[in-house]
């Protein structure tokens, strides 16, 4: 089981940081988070981005991008590279023959050298990073070319027909071929979770569902409508990680078509599913899991996630009557603030949910311009950042305030 203190954090990724990259305003944010009283530094996945920017197709499920080093010059010496390879030996190797040779491990020495000493600058003050985990790899990526074994070959990756695309989203990345990872007593995915959490304290696996039943798409289809479910691996993934990790502090993202086995699961592993205000205040369904009242403590609430847009364009574009409805619960519940996004963060906050997430974005009270990312279209996301100075001292002390007030 995840334990989970009763604790909050925000969501930036690093790319989102006025540079873009690590150093000065990484720790810089660091700081700003402990001010404001915060647990939790919440980024999205590490590895090399796809040509749109996005960090959920990466070309490694292991290896970091260059991209974030804040010196990508520094000196390694073949000792430090040796002991990478030596610490490192499932994945380097065939991230080396993709990447281009040694330069390639250098790059890893590097990062790793930055990242442990941000995370214990960060650990220093009292905050805590959390990780995000793409289920799949990206197809043509060093995992899929070193691996062709473990992947179908027959169908692709995707969702069948939702709230963000009545076509169902194509990701196209290779699916799994779970009984050949069972012969191999799934050790791809045990290597994947020990580079986890050298990484990171706590992780989110992305679109956790697909463990339970997984939606394949027929290769070479237009969009995902012909797409079936599939039965998935189930526990034994976690299991087998568990044997050899320890316990694994796992957040379950069971977002879009959850079912009784997905909840089962989540539920048997012990670990945390996800709540999302934005998808809560919908009059015609008063039971639906995203309502405030119907929060539970084993969740994480969030304001938004990266793939929804931020609170104030979420409102600005919500009808007249369900922003009355968002008015009257706040209203029931005594929430009373200026401005529909930081009620609305209060709200989170306040949530029985044991850890609460808001995004960067909705401290400022940004429109839909500084949306992360949207769904189904492949171009235009993943580039906003953070202004310097943008999130200052005032942001901090309301945050804290309200973070103390709900005993987080």
């Amino acid at each position: 089981m995840t334990h989970l203190s009763r604790s909050s954090g925000v969501q930036l990724h690093i790319t989102s940081l006025p540079a873009g990259r690590l150093g000065p305003d990484a720790r810089e944010f660091v700081d700003w988070l402990a001010a404001a009283g915060q647990t939790w530094w919440q980024v999205l996945p590490l590895g090399p981005p796809d040509r749109h920017r996005s960090p959920y197709k990466s070309a490694s499920a292991f290896a970091a991008w260059r991209g974030l080093l804040e010196d990508p010059r520094a000196e390694v010496s073949e000792e430090e590279i040796e002991a990478f390879r030596e610490r490192h030996e499932f994945w380097v190797r065939d991230w080396e023959s993709y990447a281009g040779g040694r330069r390639a491990v250098a790059d890893q020495v590097r990062f790793e050298r930055e990242w442990s000493a941000l995370r214990a600058y960060a650990s220093q003050r009292g905050v805590r990073l959390y990780g995000d985990v793409p289920i799949y790899v990206a197809p043509g990526s060093a995992d899929h070319r070193a691996h062709p074994d473990l992947f179908r070959e027959d169908v692709v990756a995707g969702v069948p027909p939702d709230a963000y695309s009545a076509t169902g989203q194509l990701w196209g990345n290779p699916v799994y071929d779970w009984p050949a990872l069972r012969r191999r007593r799934y050790r791809w995915w045990v290597e994947r979770l020990r580079r986890t959490f050298q990484l990171f304290d706590l992780a989110r696996i992305d679109h956790f569902r697909a463990f339970a039943a997984y939606w394949a798409v027929p290769g070479g289809a237009r969009d995902a409508r012909g797409g079936r479910w599939v039965r998935g691996p189930g526990r034994a993934v976690f299991d087998a990680a568990a044997a050899q990790l320890g316990e694994l502090a796992i957040v379950a993202e069971d977002l879009g078509v959850i079912t009784e086995p997905v909840r089962r699961l989540r539920d048997e592993l012990g670990f945390p599913g996800m709540v999302v205000l934005q998808f809560a205040f919908d009059p015609g369904d008063p039971d639906g899991p995203h309502w405030p009242r119907n929060h539970r403590e084993q969740q994480v609430a969030y304001t938004g996630t990266h793939d929804s847009d931020t609170l104030r364009g979420w409102w600005e574009s919500l009808p007249d009557a369900r922003r009355a409805v968002v008015r009257r619960e706040l209203e029931r519940d005594g929430v009373d603030e200026p401005e529909i996004w930081w009620a609305l963060v209060r709200v989170a906050l306040g949530s029985r949910a044991r850890l609460a997430i808001v995004q960067a974005q909705d401290l400022l009270g940004l429109g839909s311009e500084a949306r992360m990312n949207r769904p189904g279209r492949a171009g235009g996301s993943w580039r906003w950042r953070l202004e310097r100075g943008q999130l200052g001292g005032r942001e901090a002390q309301r945050l804290a305030a309200m973070t103390h007030e709900a005993g987080r």
